[in-house]
């Protein structure tokens, strides 16, 4: 059966963080990046003849962790300091927070790949849900600024 594809780039976002088990290499430092990532979409047509409507994070009837998508994307990745739930120095990152030094923003894993794997987890079943399961999210590529991207997706 043959579906519809379409991509949406979001973009903008400028963001630091750390891969604090790369021994060896200075991505166990601080470092920030101008970030951004494609969203493959894939599915039926809806009455517009789109598969997903390229402004629809921003109208979204449904939430992510309770916010709206764009507001989401937004709250992670705009001028954040994103530490690996499992970093030693996590409690050194939530004290910058307290202090409004940093935002911070603790998820399972940093690094490219696993940044492409979470916003995959979380925007895909959103958009199951928004669209009635019409369309899935095929891939998510996460940039770190123009010359590096990993792919996550099905």
């Amino acid at each position: 059966m043959n579906k519809f594809q379409s991509t949406k780039i979001f973009d903008g976002y400028s963001t630091v963080f750390r891969q604090w088990r790369a021994e060896g290499t200075h991505c166990r430092f601080l470092h920030g990046y101008g970030i951004s990532f494609k969203i493959l979409f894939q599915g039926d047509l809806d009455e517009r003849n789109w598969v997903w409507d390229f402004g629809g994070m921003k109208r979204a009837k449904n939430t992510i962790d309770g916010m709206p998508p764009k507001e989401w994307m937004d709250y992670m990745f705009d001028h954040t300091y994103i530490v690996a739930e499992d970093d030693p120095f996590l409690s050194a990152a939530l004290e910058m927070d307290s202090a409004g030094m940093a935002q911070v923003r603790v998820v399972p894993a940093t690094g490219a790949e696993q940044f492409a794997k979470f916003i995959y987890d979380k925007v895909s079943e959103f958009i199951k849900i928004e669209t009635n399961y019409r369309v899935r999210v095929v891939s998510v590529e996460f940039r770190e600024h123009t010359k590096n991207s990993a792919i996550y997706g099905e």
